[in-house]
């Protein structure tokens, strides 16, 4: 598929919701570049060069600087990972960040997806696997916070609770 502005193959396919309706765009890597930092009104950039700060960067375009410097603050209270972290790596941390980053990364799953609830095929055990992960990583964190502080009673008690969740999985 040619770039829409020019000859060159287009190797970005950008989905826009303008009034309810998506309107695609076909762009070379150069147009493509143009188009998000001419769109995003200056604000913070995020790499190019892999996927994810691509997808990145399509989460921009809708957003004002002001706004994404305050989604890039915000701090998953379970695995400690920001969404400024996620936005450079491209990858979350736990299973909770998909609640609480959940309504940021709509435009991002609707823009890749089409959609933002899952449709397909699911294991048979995955949302009950998914909140003892979550809580597991909670409690682990927690009892390396309570060593780090020396708390041991604490920690012991973590420990303990860690192993009772690990036993009944």
């Amino acid at each position: 598929m040619k770039c829409q502005k020019c000859d060159k193959n287009a190797t970005f396919h950008i989905t826009e919701l303008s009034g309810g309706k998506p309107e695609e765009l076909h762009l070379c890597e150069d147009h493509a570049r143009e188009y998000l930092t001419s769109s995003d009104g200056g604000s913070e950039e995020a790499p190019l060069s892999s996927l994810a700060g691509a997808l990145a960067q399509q989460m921009q375009v809708g957003q004002t600087a002001e706004e994404l410097s305050r989604l890039d603050q915000r701090t998953c209270p379970v695995c400690g990972i920001s969404f400024f972290d996620f936005r450079n790596k491209g990858r979350l941390g736990c299973p909770h960040d998909y609640v609480f980053f959940g309504k940021d990364l709509e435009p991002l799953l609707l823009n890749i997806h089409g959609e933002t609830e899952h449709t397909g095929k699911r294991p048979r055990h995955s949302p009950h696997d998914t909140d003892f992960k979550t809580e597991l990583i909670r409690l682990r964190r927690e009892m390396k916070a309570a060593v780090s502080e020396e708390n041991y009673e604490r920690a012991s008690k973590l420990r303990d609770e860690i192993r009772r969740i690990e036993e009944r999985e």
